[in-house]
């Protein structure tokens, strides 16, 4: 599985002429506070049930707090069929603080 820096995935977004998936595994009550636009929002307990929403031929790059859940998200999905998943070091912390520092950081 690949991973991407936020500097990586900024300048991913700013030249992608399609969008990837981005995929927060998050709980509700860390979206609340803060989240990348765009994001589609499945907790990490909610992913098996619900893979029919993700898009698999699209690039999927997975969002979390600091990136230990994402990563743990990205391997599964991989075991699940998907071919391209990224894992965003770093989290949405990392955005925050490195990107967007109108995010809240929690």
């Amino acid at each position: 599985m690949q991973q991407l820096s936020v500097r990586q995935l900024k300048a991913h977004l700013d030249a992608a002429s399609e969008a990837p998936q981005l995929l927060d595994v998050r709980e509700a009550w860390e979206v609340r506070l803060c989240v990348l636009a765009g994001s589609l929002h499945i907790p990490m307990n909610q992913i098996p049930g619900r893979l029919e929403e993700l898009d698999r031929a699209r690039q999927t790059i997975v969002i979390c707090h600091h990136g230990v859940r994402s990563h743990r998200v990205a391997h599964f999905l991989e075991h699940q069929g998907f071919a391209n998943v990224c894992n965003l070091s770093g989290g949405i912390d990392a955005w925050a603080r490195e990107i967007d520092q109108t995010l809240a950081t929690y």
